[in-house]
């Protein structure tokens, strides 16, 4: 389908509630309790300090958008400003964002469902147990059938669902305020126990980030909107400020409604299968935990078949921009669904499940995977500077020579506080799909496209980004590094947070520097003019 025929009926109300539809997910539903686990009470700043990061990339991506509105721009502008090879990496980070989201959506909904059918959850260890494992898998199946046979279907009680999404975590805080709380839970073994390294490692794996890149809807779909120029800043600006509000006041009052006696063993060793749900038992709100766990169930089921969906069309636009066999890109004339691509997506999707069997394990893997598709805004609007200086901009980031290297580094810092133990599966994997891509390319001629030596010389430094983000995550601090290394007292905190900054900035500097002026831009703002 080419761009004219995409219509443009999304009004500015419509994209807010498409962006506020994304970050207010399974995020919710767990994040205020990892946080806690990870940064005590003063998991509430490391809500206040994530979204301030996400506002500096928001920033960025206002100006792309309102120079360029395209639907899947994330991975559109990249391919403008550096060429195929970096579209290509772009893209592969996407999927796997995108691909294991189905099942981090799959293991919320077991692990409310936990209180239904015991045996699933593991509450010591916060893991899903191999039962709960096999749900998912089924579950899952479940977004694969919805999404072959019932697409039209789902679409019509989307709306319904996103409005619940936004109205039960509403209800919670109003409901929890008014009753009775034990506010001395702020400072109960001190606001900060494990200090600002807690604070820091709470916003890239308790779900934080993940929540707060639900933005990423109004980018998506910049393509429809009515006044795209105007309304896509705006939308992205509004939705991350809603959240920043929603979800800090959440945290606020999921520290102050534990039960004291809970956290005789610190906030490190709460554990709790359905956190709110129980909560709310606990306050005597029986009525509200029942919604609780029905909203469980819900919301997870609407933003799977989405993640879904949106994989299906990842892949399919992959193999249609040649980064992937043709086959991925042959729609079913009966169906209209791309079924190569929806099949593969699912059972990349299951994938996920086994070697990350917690919300919390998989949270981290997809936070980092789309910030790495994320900070390449700032490279790409600093080309774009150059390479289009005179190209309309409705949004303009006041100071981006400084806005633009800020957001990258936040980006990186992001990255590699995920820590090793994740970052080494995700960095080498996005290295392995380059080795694949090259591999096909040569392998598959007529159904690859090779990258000309042009967009090859413009991707080396991604590429080389990714190994120097692999030997800094392995080097880093006790908090984040490898345990491998702890004996050998590499980069300690916080000097280490200066070390990955300097290297970012490097890796900013280059980017910008190995971007070009791609036929493909000019296209695209001809199209615009």
């Amino acid at each position: 389908m080419g761009r004219s025929s995409l219509k443009h009926e999304l009004r500015l109300i419509d994209l807010v509630m498409a962006s506020l539809g994304g970050i207010i997910g399974s995020g919710w539903l767990f994040g205020a309790l990892y946080a806690a686990n990870v940064a005590g009470p003063a998991s509430i700043l490391s809500w206040v300090f994530g979204g301030i990061a996400v506002i500096f990339i928001g920033l960025i991506f206002a100006e792309l958008t309102g120079m360029l509105p395209e639907s899947g721009g994330v991975a559109r502008y990249p391919h403008y400003s550096h060429g195929h090879l970096t579209s290509f990496i772009m893209g592969w980070a996407i999927w796997i964002g995108y691909a294991a989201s189905p099942a981090i959506q799959a293991e919320a909904m077991v692990q409310y469902s936990a209180h239904y059918i015991p045996g699933l959850f593991n509450a010591t260890t916060n893991t899903i147990k191999p039962p709960g494992l096999l749900l998912a898998a089924v579950l899952m199946f479940m977004f694969f059938l919805i999404n072959y046979f019932g697409v039209r279907s789902f679409a019509r009680v989307n709306t319904p669902l996103t409005l619940i999404k936004f109205i039960m975590p509403t209800l919670t805080i109003i409901v929890f305020l008014a009753t009775g709380l034990h506010w001395h839970n702020l400072h109960v073994q001190h606001f900060a126990p494990y200090g600002s390294a807690g604070v820091l490692e709470a916003i890239a794996t308790s779900g934080i980030i993940f929540s707060y890149l639900g933005f990423r809807q109004a980018v998506d779909l910049a393509g429809e909107a009515k006044n795209p120029h105007r309304d896509v800043p705006r939308a992205i600006m509004l939705s991350i400020g809603i959240g920043i509000v929603l979800y800090s006041l959440l945290q606020v009052v999921f520290i102050a409604a534990v039960p004291t006696a809970d956290l005789r063993q610190g906030w490190a060793h709460l554990a709790m299968a359905a956190p709110f749900a129980q909560l709310a038992v606990g306050l005597n709100l029986g009525w509200l935990a029942a919604l609780l766990y029905a909203d469980a169930i819900i919301s997870p089921t609407g933003t799977g078949n989405v993640y879904l969906a949106s994989t299906t069309r990842v892949l399919y636009a992959m193999a249609e921009n040649g980064y992937l066999p043709k086959v991925l890109a042959k729609v079913d004339p009966k169906t209209g669904i791309p079924v190569a691509s929806l099949i593969l997506a699912f059972l990349l999707g299951l994938l996920f499940l086994a070697p990350f069997p917690a919300w919390n394990q998989l949270v981290s893997v997809i936070s980092s995977a789309t910030v790495l598709t994320y900070i390449m805004g700032p490279v790409s609007a600093a080309v774009f500077r150059q390479t289009a200086p005179d190209a309309p901009r409705f949004y303009k980031v006041p100071g981006l020579s400084i806005v633009g290297p800020v957001a990258f580094v936040m980006g990186s810092w992001i990255i590699y506080w995920t820590g090793w133990n994740v970052d080494w599966k995700l960095l080498l994997t996005m290295l392995v799909g380059v080795v694949l891509y090259a591999l096909f390319a040569w392998l598959l001629p007529e159904q690859i496209e090779r990258p000309s030596w042009q967009s090859v010389k413009s991707g080396i430094w991604l590429v080389v980004y990714l190994i120097a983000m692999l030997a800094m995550s392995y080097g880093g601090s006790h908090r984040f590094g490898s345990p491998y290394n702890h004996h050998k007292g590499l980069i300690h905190f916080p000097y280490d947070l200066i070390v990955s900054a300097l290297i970012s900035l490097a890796f900013y500097y280059w980017g910008v520097a190995s971007g070009y002026p791609t036929s493909q831009l000019t296209e695209a703002l001809e199209h615009r003019a």
